[in-house]
């Protein structure tokens, strides 16, 4: 099968590609540069480094030609902020980039298309009372991206949607999404506060498995929740200290206080004139919930067992390495 992918330099499209070549596969990717220092990247994939925004439609389906797959692996997540309404930046490269791509890959012949969103989509549906669409641009962002990739399936071209959670995995030379907290923990004294819940994870390995399992079952047009490991913060956060070398007491907040935290955080991204991905108030709720997702969504994919705790470690790692100065990485950047 030929494959193309967007964005194919990053942490889950170096390791998806990796997974499809090894399963026979062809796979040709275009991605921003540079490449991360250090980084696997496979051989035999063909790489384009070259922003697909700046490209017509015409060179664009002169990539799709002859592919029967489209992975898109892009787009911003939660951490970005900026001024007002922030949506807006969402919209930009999470939705409209599909809105352009899968007519292409449609007339181009493409059989299955994968999209990379996020659990926060799945926790809407479950989580009516919390009317997540509506209070945090992010999560709107990502359940209309769901909707609007949807919209271009048919009998020609069914199209998957990896809801991903929390991912626990290491890419020399790119800046780990865990260094925010790993500076908020340096920061902290005498104790570590933090909410009371929990979340489900995977790791990167894991994903790249996903990705390339997935690719290989296009039964159908389907939302899969991503789930593997189930950890409280406090058990997620062990890990963080042990690697960090810190020693002390984890304490649990109650929602209220750590909504009385938050509130103060939304009230500075307002004297900056800033709006957050996730409106900070009702990101307490979320937190103090177990955000939990089980793995039996992706059984049939035979993903197979990892070391979270291990990917973890890693992560953490990589994290001290940036913050001390000792690695030569790139940031999060939109493909």
């Amino acid at each position: 099968m030929k494959v193309f992918m967007i964005g194919g330099t990053g942490l889950l499209g170096s390791l998806a590609a990796k997974e499809m070549i090894s399963n026979g596969h062809f796979v040709t990717s275009l991605a921003l540069p540079p490449i991360p220092k250090g980084s696997f990247i496979p051989k035999e994939m063909k790489l384009i480094l070259k922003d697909f925004t700046k490209m017509n439609d015409a060179e664009l389906s002169d990539l799709f030609k002859d592919c029967q797959g489209f992975v898109f692996e892009a787009g911003i997540d939660e951490r970005l902020e900026g001024k007002a309404p922030i949506y807006d930046i969402y919209k930009k490269y999470n939705i409209d980039p599909l809105k352009r791509l899968l007519p292409l890959a449609k007339r181009a012949g493409v059989k299955h298309s994968i999209v990379l969103g996020s659990y926060f989509s799945y926790f809407n549906r479950e989580w009516k009372d919390l009317n997540l669409y509506d209070n945090h641009p992010y999560i709107r962002s990502r359940v209309d991206q769901e909707e609007i990739s949807l919209s271009y399936s048919d009998t020609n071209m069914s199209l998957s949607i990896l809801e991903l959670p929390y991912i626990f995995g290491v890419q020399p030379g790119r800046k780990p999404v865990w260094v925010f907290l790993v500076e908020q923990l340096r920061s902290m004294k005498r104790k570590t506060y933090y909410p009371s819940g929990g979340t489900t994870m995977i790791t990167a390995n894991q994903v790249g498995k996903l990705i390339a399992n997935v690719l290989e079952k296009p039964d159908g047009s389907k939302i899969i929740p991503v789930g593997y490991y189930n950890l409280t913060w406090t058990e997620m956060l062990e890990v963080f200290h042990r690697v960090m070398g810190i020693d002390r007491r984890i304490v649990s907040l109650p929602k209220w206080i750590y909504k009385i935290a938050l509130s103060r955080v939304s009230k500075d991204y307002k004297k900056r004139g800033l709006e957050p991905g996730l409106n900070m108030v009702g990101l307490a709720e979320i937190m103090s919930r177990n955000a939990y997702i089980d793995k039996s969504y992706i059984d049939e994919y035979n993903v197979p067992e990892d070391d979270i705790i291990s990917a973890i470690e890693e992560s953490v790692k990589l994290s001290l390495e940036v913050l001390d100065g000792l690695e030569d990485i790139i940031g999060m950047k939109a493909e």
